[in-house]
């Protein structure tokens, strides 16, 4: 922990970012935890009711990414994050206009409205973190932004189920729209200005040749041509095969029902969630020298406990065994998205990372998109009691990506061990 500690000590301005994020995510999951009871509620337990909820958080990130990475690399990234936040913190109480199962098209609207400014916000974050951070703490930096949104998940999740539990489901929305607020407060006081981004000087030459084009198709190309950015990409695209959001509702709503609705359970599943996230990188830093070729290794084990995880889920017939199965999706996930974030910074060029983040988390939101869907029309079409059924099925299908990315690290490492043979000029 104390390498941690010295981030914080020494980089002040990354730190009041990272503060502004504890704060939102806590409110974040105050009402994730309370809508997706509802809409289960308002649906008798309905797993297309349930994947369109999730498809209206995943969706508009998808159709919005494009222009969010070109709008990051092209004004000022503090600014954006602010206005982000403040936004999303007007549009959260509107969630208060549903009492009844005849208003679940608020629900969603509103859900669209608000996970559009998150997928400004969410590149925007991880575009502007290297200006904030010491080269030095770039690794410790985004480890501390991932476990800090599986710790803030882990709580916040317990939190707001017991929170919704005693205080309703009202005072629970508002919560979250009260830490929106707070966090673009919070923002305010960071130190930035765009030239502050990361200049390492092999990258220099690139900025010079290439910073005038901002546009999205010329990040696309820049990806499309540069294979090491090209597999970082994959990793989150590949670590969605089988999103685990619609099973887990479905598991905690219908067959361990905990809490009115199943929000206390709903709330344990996802704090087990978080619990694996924030363990999974914080463990494997522990031979992480910081190198992208040692990541790359790294992410192997996340594909392969996301793999794991799915088998085990499928076998378990206690409530128990479910929790330590989504525990260990955790830590495959997580490590995976952190050194995928990384690998991203400390190989792209400052003025295109919007873009590539933007790339990212598009791919992100195709596979989740997809596996959502799948899900919720199996989970309608498949008795209850044959849910463990579905899941094995997943984790077959996760396989491929973990072969996938193991036959990606063999070439990469490949093509970089073979030397540049430069011939004379001349005769």
């Amino acid at each position: 922990m104390r390498r941690y500690w010295r981030l914080l000590s020494r980089n002040s301005e990354f730190t009041k970012l990272w503060f502004s994020q504890v704060i939102s995510l806590t409110g974040d999951w105050f009402s994730t935890v309370v809508l997706s009871t509802l809409v289960a509620a308002y649906t008798e337990g309905s797993g297309l009711a349930v994947s369109l909820y999730l498809m209206a958080r995943f969706l508009p990130p998808l159709l919005v990414s494009p222009f969010a990475g070109v709008l990051v690399d092209r004004f000022n990234r503090k600014h954006l994050l602010i206005w982000s936040n403040l936004l999303r913190a007007l549009i959260v109480p509107l969630f208060l206009l549903v009492t009844g199962p005849e208003h679940l098209w608020i629900i969603y609207a509103v859900t669209v409205a608000q996970f559009a400014l998150s997928s400004i916000f969410e590149p925007g974050q991880s575009a502007i973190i290297p200006a904030l951070t010491h080269p030095d703490d770039l690794v410790e930096a985004n480890t501390l932004v991932s476990v800090t949104w599986s710790v803030m998940l882990a709580l916040g999740a317990v939190l707001g189920g017991l929170f919704a539990y005693i205080f309703g489901t009202q005072a629970a929305l508002l919560a979250d729209a009260v830490t929106f607020a707070v966090a673009g407060g919070l923002i305010m006081w960071v130190e930035y200005h765009p030239e502050m981004g990361r200049k390492l000087q092999k990258e220099m030459e690139i900025q010079k040749e290439e910073v005038e084009d901002t546009s999205f198709m010329e990040g696309l190309r820049y990806a499309l041509r540069t294979p090491q950015i090209l597999a970082a990409l994959f990793v989150k695209f590949g670590g969605s095969v089988g999103n685990v959001d619609t099973l887990v509702t479905i598991v905690a709503t219908q067959l361990f029902v905990l809490g009115t609705n199943g929000e206390v359970s709903l709330s344990l599943l996802y704090s087990a969630f978080g619990l694996g996230a924030f363990i999974g990188p914080i463990l494997t830093n522990t031979i992480n020298d910081g190198s992208v070729r040692q990541m790359r290794r790294l992410i192997i084990i996340g594909f392969a406990a996301m793999v794991a995880s799915w088998f085990l889920w499928g076998v378990s017939s206690i409530f128990f065994m479910v929790i330590l199965a989504v525990f260990l999706r955790g830590i495959g996930g997580s490590i995976n998205w952190t050194y995928s974030v990384v690998i991203i910074q400390k190989t792209a060029p400052d003025a295109k990372l919007g873009r590539m983040f933007a790339l990212d988390f598009a791919g992100f939101q195709v596979m989740t998109v997809i596996s959502t869907l799948i899900h919720g029309w199996l989970v309608d079409q498949v008795p209850i009691e044959h849910l463990n059924w579905i899941i094995l099925g997943t984790g077959a299908v996760t396989v491929v990506p973990l072969m996938v990315w193991i036959w990606i690290v063999k070439q990469l490492e490949t093509q970089e061990e073979t030397p540049v043979i430069i011939e004379p000029s001349g005769a």
